[in-house]
This record gives structure tokens, C-alpha cells and sequence, in this order.
């Protein structure tokens, strides 16, 4: 009995010790797993605020490179106005639509963070492609015949259209762009082709199909596997060409956006085809050309411009005269507040970043004022910095509208449609 006992005894320590001794293991893995966590937390808060520099880093980047560039296009607009020959006005159509071009870019860094997120929207309006596609391959012949190849472009139609196409004309530019940059970089010799198909019509929608062909150096089967994934790595195919496939990652998105499908067919050393089709609904809203510029404005309007740079107030004071508004200018938020309270204005264009006050802080104050109470003065924001963060941090602060930098001319006419006083619009 004893020794039954004892066997009992010594059964019951070796599983208290087999227990402890696990119990031991799991706090040690446990111990193991929190330590493993924190380390995996700790470097995703690294790369999250790397991701948050990085983006601070590009929003200020796009407006550096956007404030200048909102007076180089300016400048070129105001140009255009001006007696030129016909050799001196194509020099500054080039200049122009090159600008745009780098517009186009800068406006990419915007659209990559944006998909990203899933923010891009399309803003659908009547568009004539013939017109404004016919300028934009323009400058792109010049850039051919630089570089030595033949360039060519056709638009395919069975008759003569009695509508117009709704759609966002420009990002379809933005992919034509990216597409017959990198068509002409990768093309050593040879041509250039573009051929715009629109001969199938159907009853409320109209396919139109897009073409970009070269001569270039191609791609075999697995370097256009990678393409149709729209991968953004550089293949090593690539490695002499600066930039190599700028842009086909977001050329793809956005053209699934706008609900078609970006392909390619390529042969080594032969060269590629980039095709796509989008489906656009017709319009009988026909959409005429006219002048940018022409005064639409029956009766004077006053308009406070609140702008720290000289260059931009006389790029923004060109446009908006010439649209027949009178402008006032103010160097800061400060001053922007002083004049509303001391003139009378139909409309104000505030710049967001100025110094002593920004655009926000001079917004407050002016909505503060007992005029303000009394008028309710429309309020656009004006800023270089036209990432979604500022649109909706202008809304907040109380602000109408906004409008980007480079100014659009028609962007602009629309506001003044919108908010100048309706016995001021030409009808």
C-alpha cells in the first residue's frame, strides 16, 4: 500500500513538473510573440511615418513646381493674344503644350497617391476629341522630327457627327501622353502612329478606339506579361532608356477608370502596339469653339485677388480683364481683409498660402465682418497645391469653390458664370 502510494506520488510530480515545464515553454513563446509584435508594430510606425514624409514630401514638391509653372503658362496664354506670325504662334503652341505636358506629370505624382487611396474621380463634360487631340499630337510631331522618326496621326469617322462626347478629355489626354512619350522613347527609328477610331456608333454610345504603334525596340512575351500586369518595376530591358515606362501603371488605371482595358501586342526589335477602347455616351450639346478670352461679362464686376506673387497677380489680372472683371490686388490675407472692408466686391479669389495671413485665416475674418453678413461675398480658393486634403480643408474653412494653378480658362469662366451677379452675364 505503501509503495502504492508512493507510486501515486511520484506519478502526480512528474506531471506537475511536465505542467510547469509547459507552462514555462508558453510564457516563454508568448514572451517571444510580444516581443516579435512590437518589433513588427514599431517598424510599421516607421514605415508610416516614412509614407507621411514621403507624402509631405511630394505635396510640396507638386506646388513648387506648379507656382512657376502657373506663370510660364500664364505668360504663354497672354502671348498667344499678341500679332505673331504663323511660325511664331506654332513656336508658342510647342511651348505651350510642352508646358501642359509637364503639367501632366506633376499632375501624376498627385494621381499615383490618389489611386492608391481610390480618390480619383472623373469630371465628365462635352468634349470635341478631334480638336483638342489634333493640337496635343501637334507637339508631339515636333518632338518626332527631333528625334529623327516620322509621325503620323488619323482620325477614322464614317460621317460627319452631329454631337458631342461626354467624357473626361483630360485624362484621356493624360494616358495619350504617357503612351506616345514612351512610344518615342523607346524608338530608335522608324514612325510613330496614332490612329483614333470612332466609325462604331451605337444608339446612346459611341466606341472609340485608340491606337499608339512604333518601330521600336519592342518586347518579348514575358517583359509584356509584366506590362499587362501593370507592374511598376523597370525591367532590366529598359535600363538605357531614363524614365523607362513613365507613366503605363497609371495609364492602365485610368483607363480602367473610364471602363476599358489597356493591351499591348509587341515583337522584339519590331516594335509595339498600346491600344484601348472606351465606351462614350453621346451629347447633342455641341460644344463651340470660342475665343478663351472673349469678354462674356455684360457689366463690370470688382474682384479682390488676394496673391503674394507679382508674376501670378499679373497672369491672374490678364485672364480675369480680358474676361471684363476689374481687379484688386492684395499682397497677403491681412490686406485682403482691409479691402473687402473698404470696397465693395462681387466676387474674391484667395490664394490659401501667403504669409502674415493665409488664405484660411483671412476667410475666417472677412466671414466675421458684419459686410460679409450682409453680402455674403463669394469665396474661391486659389492654390498651386490642389491635392484633395486642400480642397476639403477649403471647404471647411468656409470657402465657395476652388480653382487649381495653372489657371483654366474655362474652369474660370465657369466660377464667374456661377457667381457674378446675373445681370453681369452676356447672354
Amino acid at each position: 500500500m505503501v509503495y502504492i502510494l508512493l507510486g501515486l506520488c511520484v506519478v502526480q510530480i512528474l506531471v506537475l513538473q511536465y505542467f510547469f515545464k509547459n507552462q514555462i515553454k508558453h510564457d516563454l513563446i508568448r514572451k517571444n510573440l510580444e516581443k516579435r509584435l512590437d518589433v513588427v508594430n514599431h517598424k510599421l510606425e516607421e514605415a508610416q511615418n516614412t509614407a507621411d514624409h514621403k507624402s509631405a514630401y511630394l505635396a510640396n514638391m507638386s506646388y513648387e513646381i506648379r507656382t512657376p509653372l502657373s506663370t510660364v503658362l500664364g505668360m504663354l496664354n497672354m502671348l498667344k493674344q499678341t500679332e505673331l506670325s504663323s511660325d511664331q504662334l506654332a513656336q508658342v503652341e510647342i511651348a505651350d503644350y510642352s508646358s501642359k505636358h509637364l503639367l501632366q506629370l506633376v499632375n501624376m505624382i498627385t494621381d499615383n497617391a490618389d489611386m492608391e487611396s481610390g480618390e480619383v474621380t472623373l469630371k465628365m463634360s462635352t468634349m470635341d476629341l478631334k480638336s483638342d487631340l489634333s493640337r496635343l499630337f501637334k507637339v508631339f510631331e515636333y518632338q518626332a522630327w527631333e528625334n529623327g522618326l516620322d509621325f503620323e496621326y488619323k482620325f477614322l469617322s464614317k460621317h460627319k457627327k452631329k454631337y458631342s462626347l461626354l467624357g473626361d478629355s483630360a485624362r484621356i489626354q493624360q494616358v495619350l501622353i504617357n503612351l506616345i512619350n514612351n512610344a518615342i522613347k523607346f524608338t530608335n527609328s522608324g514612325k510613330i502612329s496614332i490612329i483614333v477610331d470612332d466609325t462604331v456608333g451605337l444608339e446612346e454610345d459611341q466606341i472609340v478606339s485608340f491606337y499608339i504603334k512604333d518601330t521600336g525596340i519592342g518586347m518579348g512575351p514575358e517583359v509584356m506579361q509584366s506590362v499587362l500586369n501593370h507592374s511598376e518595376q523597370i525591367n532590366p530591358l529598359f535600363k538605357d532608356y531614363r524614365g523607362g515606362g513613365l507613366g503605363l501603371s497609371i495609364s492602365y488605371n485610368l483607363i480602367k477608370l473610364m471602363g476599358g482595358e489597356l493591351k499591348v501586342e509587341s515583337k522584339e526589335n519590331e516594335g509595339s502596339t498600346f491600344y484601348f477602347s472606351l465606351q462614350l455616351k453621346k451629347t447633342l450639346n455641341i460644344k463651340e469653339e470660342v475665343n478663351q478670352t472673349q469678354p462674356f461679362l455684360e457689366e463690370k464686376i470688382n474682384v479682390l485677388v488676394a496673391e503674394d506673387n507679382l508674376t501670378n497677380q499679373k497672369v491672374i489680372q490678364f485672364l480675369l480683364e480680358q474676361l471684363g472683371a476689374n481687379c484688386t490686388f492684395a499682397r497677403n490675407g491681412l490686406q485682403a481683409v482691409r479691402h473687402y472692408e473698404n470696397k465693395d466686391f462681387d466676387i474674391i479669389f484667395m490664394d490659401i498660402y501667403m504669409p502674415d495671413m493665409n488664405g484660411y485665416m483671412a476667410t475666417q475674418a472677412i466671414k466675421e465682418t458684419a459686410k460679409y453678413i450682409k453680402r455674403n461675398t463669394p469665396i474661391v480658393a486659389v492654390s498651386a497645391s490642389a491635392f484633395e486634403e486642400d480642397i476639403v480643408n477649403a471647404k471647411a474653412a468656409g470657402i465657395d469653390d476652388f480653382i487649381a494653378k495653372p489657371i483654366d480658362v474655362n474652369r474660370l469662366k465657369e466660377l464667374l458664370e456661377k457667381y457674378a451677379p446675373k445681370t453681369s452675364i452676356t447672354r
